[in-house]
């Protein structure tokens, strides 16, 4: 009766965007050209948590100011950046991912550097709504930058 072949590949929490899914708040997508490595080495989980938070595509750019998230045009998104970080971490936590690959300096996804809040492409350390919300709960982080480093971890794990 089961068709459904089981695998025993560790679940990755991945940004949409980095699969080519157009969820940018431009429209666009970042696209990693490593896609088919991760795909044939985990079991990929793909969130936008932007859009699961509520927000349209397209939309103004965002960025954190401190603990709240406003937009360019100063709308404050604080509530779906929030939302949106809970709603991914329920769904890591539902499907067993204990690693997540986000974007780069986002405002939900970034890790360890983020956009400053002025809107002037400065950085600054700190992390995205989402990727905090993943560290206070014990899922490592990774972002495209850190592709190499999430398979040579992998890779060592698998001995």
């Amino acid at each position: 009766m089961f068709n459904k072949v089981m695998n025993n590949k560790a679940k990755l929490l991945i940004s949409e965007c980095l699969c080519g899914v157009s969820c940018r708040y431009d429209g666009k997508d970042n696209l990693i050209e490593q896609l088919p490595l991760l795909k044939d080495t985990f079991d990929l989980v793909s969130v936008c948590p932007e859009v699961l938070g509520g927000l349209t595509i397209p939309r103004d750019p965002a960025e954190r100011q401190g603990k709240r998230v406003c937009m360019a045009n100063g709308t404050d998104v604080t509530t779906e950046f929030y939302k949106g970080a809970q709603i991914a971490l329920h769904i890591a936590m539902q499907q067993g991912c204990k690693q997540a690959l986000m974007k780069a300096k986002s405002p939900s996804c970034g890790y360890k550097r983020i956009y400053d809040g002025t809107f002037s492409k400065t950085l600054r350390e700190g992390h995205g709504c989402t990727v905090e919300a993943l560290l206070m709960n014990n899922i490592e982080v990774y972002t495209e930058e850190d592709i190499d480093l999430l398979m040579e971890q992998k890779k060592e794990m698998s001995f």
